[in-house]
């Protein structure tokens, strides 16, 4: 029997060796944010201070009061004290600077059709989710299961469970009733967000009907708000299911 090579350092090769430099065109630059080295110049001369100049631009319901706490590495505690909420970033902070009428989010579905809407819009439609999860007894702390296509509910759901304090999760729409089901049962989810179907390479995805396969064994759901997607007949269970 042959024996074995000893082990060697170093064995990996190197394959491919890039030493040139892409530079981008000048109408590039022209509309990129970014335009030239600065910003990583300012981060490099102190670091501390270009984090809390950025993070200044949020807003803050509770200033913070140090930057960084590294002193048990490799665990990092960025903006000790402060707090944030991300939907009020990701909306208010927008329309407080005169950007509601901006357009926000830009949506095309795999049948072709199309929707708009603005700063303004998304904030209509994330505080009246809000005011609903509120409404069906999700607080702060509870968890929220989204099960949706690739629609501007999605983010709309997210952003309205940050509103409020409550845990998302994602599960993606091409997963099983099973998958959905250990997922809610893990973090114990309160309510489901779910739609009629949705459209997947020309055909169309029964989600409520693998969302209800699913919630039959998961004690926790209260409640399950459904999205009008296809228009699909779906089966919509009195007391638990809201459109």
């Amino acid at each position: 029997m042959q024996k074995p090579e000893p082990h060697k350092e170093n064995t990996v090769d190197d394959l491919l060796v890039e030493s040139r430099i892409f530079k981008p065109s000048e109408q590039f630059i022209s509309q990129a944010r970014i335009k030239n080295n600065s910003l990583f110049k300012s981060a490099e001369k102190d670091r501390l201070a270009f984090w809390a100049e950025w993070a200044g631009q949020l807003l803050w319901s509770k200033p913070w009061t140090k930057i960084l706490d590294w002193s048990t590495a490799p665990f990092a505690k960025w903006f000790i004290g402060g707090k944030l909420n991300a939907s009020v970033n990701c909306l208010d902070r927008h329309l407080q600077n005169g950007l509601g009428k901006k357009r926000a989010i830009i949506w095309v579905g795999e049948n072709g059709d199309e929707r708009t809407l603005t700063y303004d819009d998304v904030y209509q439609e994330v505080n009246k989710l809000a005011n609903t999860l509120k409404g069906l007894g999700v607080h702060k702390g509870d968890r929220v299961a989204i099960y949706l296509p690739m629609i501007p509910e999605a983010i709309i759901s997210m952003l309205a469970c940050a509103r409020i304090g409550a845990v998302h999760t994602v599960v993606f729409g091409g997963f099983s009733s099973e998958s959905l089901q250990s997922r809610i049962n893990d973090c114990e989810a309160k309510l489901l967000i779910t739609a009629d179907g949705g459209f997947r390479r020309g055909a169309i995805v029964p989600l409520k009907e693998t969302a209800d396969k699913a919630v039959s064994g998961c004690p926790s759901i209260k409640h399950v708000i459904v999205v009008e997607r296809t228009k699909a007949p779906v089966v919509m269970k009195a007391g638990r299911d809201h459109w």
